[in-house]
Formats: C-alpha cells, structure tokens, sequence
C-alpha cells in the first residue's frame, strides 16, 4: 500500500507542474499582450484567476469560502492570509476577484513560464536585502495609486509543518497604515493537508477558507502597528483552530 501511495503522489506532483505549465502556454500570447502595460494589469489579472482555478481543477480540488464580507470594487485594501501550501497562491486568485499584486520572494521568479509572469507582475523582494525591502514600498505606493489591492502572505514564508501559525513580519501592516486601507485577513484551512511543502503527501479533496471583515486602518499611525498586526493574527489563528480542533 504505501508503494502505491508513494507512485500516486509522485505522479500527482508531477500533474501539479504540467498543469501549471499547460494553461500558461495555453494563454502565452494573450498574457504576454496584457503585461506589456502596466494599466493593463486588469486584463492580466482576469487570465490569472482562469489558470489558478483551472489548476485547482485538474488536481482534483474544491473550495468552500465562508465570506464575513464583500470586498468594494475598485477599493484599494491589504490582503493578509496564512501560508502553508504551494496552492495557496492559486486559492487566493481563485476566491478574490478584486484585482490585486502579490508581494513574494524572488526565487519564485526562477520558476520555468511561470516566473517569466512572476516577476513581471509581482513584487518581488529580496528578504536579505534592506534596499530590496524599501523598493517594495516604492512599488506598492504604485500599484495602490493605480487603485489595486496588494496581497502578502505576512509570516515571510512556509513554516515549519509543525507551526499552526508563524509569527507575522511588520511589512504589509505597516504598508497598510502608510496608506491608510483596510487589512482583509484570510485563512486557508487545509491547503497544508491538501498539498504540502513534503513531497510524499496531500490529496484532492475540499479547501475551505474564511475572509474575515476587514481590520480599519484609517486614523492609526506606525505606533499601532503591533496592535494591528497581533489583531490580524489572532483572527486567523482562532479560526485555523475552529477549522482544525
């Protein structure tokens, strides 16, 4: 049994990067047309939310989204969620269709096709590089000033499997302050359980996942920011333990 199980993840992992790669070469002249200007990002964003569910699709997953509210269209707001998965890029695309950037680290941008999109479109930082974390904030004042909503995954990367919730880094609650909008936080309930960062392991089945309402920011300066980030935390950590008692 556990040899099957072995040649079953092997080759759904490997189904994972087909996948990925088959609906960017799918939609290649059409995504490479909408980041040739920046203000057509919108248009960009659209064929992004078409491959990520098409991904979630072909690997066999479903998601449930417990909404506490409706995001406004053409509001600027900072997206926060927990990080686990691979597919937690994917899921975050396919449940909000308000257009907004990801802000990631730049070794996604070594991915085959899809760094070639990554770096054009994303914000990329370089988390040992102090001028690569200011440029993030030049960026980002940007992209809000074109009304998008940016999106981090605020525990600056995968934790260890054993971590319910990391730490979260100051970065997207002071962006957040900075510009005074709204911080939406999201949790992903089972994107670890579904499709891990362990090779050997994961299965198709359902995704939930809960966007809270969103924590105001209008009136606060940087001397709030821990407050607002432990409140953002312990939204998303109380609910991952509603989720998974």
């Amino acid at each position: 049994m556990r040899i099957v199980k072995i040649i079953f993840w092997t080759l759904w992992r490997i189904w994972f990067y087909i996948l990925m790669g088959f609906f960017i070469v799918l939609m290649f002249p059409f995504l490479v047309i909408s980041i040739l200007r920046e203000e057509w990002y919108q248009y960009f964003f659209v064929m992004a939310r078409i491959w990520a569910k098409g991904i979630l699709l072909g690997m066999g997953f479903y998601y449930k989204v417990d909404r506490e509210q409706e995001l406004e269209l053409r509001k600027s707001y900072m997206i926060v969620a927990n990080h686990t998965s691979m597919i937690d890029i994917m899921l975050m695309l396919a449940i909000e269709r308000n257009p907004f950037v990801f802000v990631g680290k730049k070794e996604l941008a070594k991915i085959p096709l899809f760094g070639f999109f990554y770096k054009r479109t994303c914000i990329l930082v370089d988390r040992n590089s102090s001028r690569s974390r200011f440029e993030v904030y030049n960026r980002a004042q940007k992209r809000l000033s074109q009304g998008l909503s940016i999106c981090i995954f605020p525990e600056g990367g995968v934790p260890d499997e054993s971590i319910v919730l990391d730490e979260f880094k100051d970065g997207a609650f002071r962006l957040a302050i900075e510009h005074q909008i709204p911080i939406v936080p999201m949790t992903f309930a089972d994107n670890k359980k579904r499709l891990s960062y362990t090779f050997f392991s994961g299965s198709p089945g359902l995704l939930r996942a809960s966007v809270h309402t969103s924590i105001e920011t209008e009136g606060k300066t940087l001397d709030n920011r821990k407050e607002v980030k432990d409140k953002t935390r312990t939204i998303i950590l109380d609910q991952l333990n509603k989720y998974n008692p």
